[in-house]
């Protein structure tokens, strides 16, 4: 048997700008931070024995972590598309919107479609990519949206739409 695993199929490469600003943010802190661990690196290297020096080898991956986060940042801020205008029809469900639904309960829940490398479910921050998002797009308000979740089937009601 084999290990092999087919890729993952790319992300959309929709962002806000307010993501873009904070992936950039996050890019330039990575950064100043990889300059004190590569100091730290140095100075748990110069104490002698690497192989059972655990501030050495400790570093040295917070190191790798760091350049794997960075590396994904450079390549990955150049492909985005940065969505800052509102659609010319608000009154149907796109990219940044923030909609309201209502669960066959009545309970409200609020969220906001965004790009996926900008999700925060506590936040209410929903991926374009998600299920939700995509039964959610071009809907109006009153429409009725259902995602089906293996066997489950859950109704939402359209209640609100904002820009």
């Amino acid at each position: 048997m084999s290990r092999w695993r087919p890729p993952k199929p790319k992300s959309s490469p929709y962002i806000t700008a307010e993501g873009y600003t904070v992936l950039e943010q996050e890019l330039k802190a990575l950064w100043e931070r990889r300059k004190h661990v590569t100091a730290a690196v140095s100075a748990a290297a110069a104490e002698g024995d690497r192989s059972e020096n655990a501030e050495y080898i400790y570093r040295k991956k917070e190191l790798r972590e760091i350049d794997r986060r960075i590396h994904y940042l450079q390549k990955r801020l150049p492909s985005l598309t940065v969505v800052s205008e509102k659609p010319g029809n608000q009154g149907q469900v796109f990219f940044g919107a923030w909609v309201t639904l209502e669960n066959e309960d009545g309970d409200d829940v609020t969220y906001r479609i965004v790009g996926a490398d900008e999700i925060d479910t506590s936040g209410g921050l929903i991926s374009l990519d998600s299920p939700l998002a995509r039964a959610l797009l071009k809907k109006h308000i009153d429409d009725k949206v259902v995602i089906h979740q293996g066997d489950k089937h859950i109704r939402y009601y359209l209640v609100n739409i904002r820009y």
